[in-house]
């Protein structure tokens, strides 16, 4: 674990690392393997950020959309998240749970997040869950993904005690 009061510096690498790797399989999934590797839906996380900061600040911009998924997100807020409040409570309430297990629950979480709430009609004005099209169903398995892969990676940067 972190410790019980990590600096800022070493809980944004770790979180900017892991978001990293997490961020990259997820785009990987959503962006090559499934739209042309199995003929599925294309994921579009940043023209979905683009509509999300146009609706909160009223400002479309495409480099704002990046901003929001790249950075903010996929590198800052998913992983703190998963750091410093689902993974502490998860081995609070349930610490015999396999970090697999509680990786996946953390990223169906993100999924119910992303495309329930923040795309949905409580905030970009979207159907909710995207009116169940094939893109929600690849945003279902890239969350996931991203869940596991940003547990892995978290995993093994504090195993080697980096």
């Amino acid at each position: 674990a972190l410790g019980s009061s990590p600096s800022i510096r070493s809980a944004l690498s770790l979180a900017i690392v892991a978001g990293s790797g997490a961020t990259f399989a997820f785009d990987i999934w959503g962006q090559v393997i499934s739209p042309w590797i199995l003929s599925w839906a294309n994921l579009a996380p940043v023209p979905l950020a683009v509509q999300t900061v146009d609706v909160l600040t009223g400002i479309n911009s495409r480099a704002a959309g990046h901003f929001m998924h790249l950075f903010v997100v996929g590198l800052i807020a998913y992983p703190l998240g998963y750091t410093h409040i689902f993974r502490p409570l998860q081995e609070r309430s349930l610490p015999s749970l396999p970090w697999l297990a509680g990786a996946t629950i953390y990223g169906i979480g993100l999924f119910f997040v992303a495309i329930g709430i923040v795309a949905g009609p409580l905030l970009a004005g979207n159907p909710w869950f995207l009116n169940f099209s094939g893109i929600m169903w690849v945003a279902l398995i890239g969350h996931t993904l991203y869940g596991i892969v940003l547990a892995a990676v978290v995993r093994g940067l504090e195993k080697h005690g980096i």
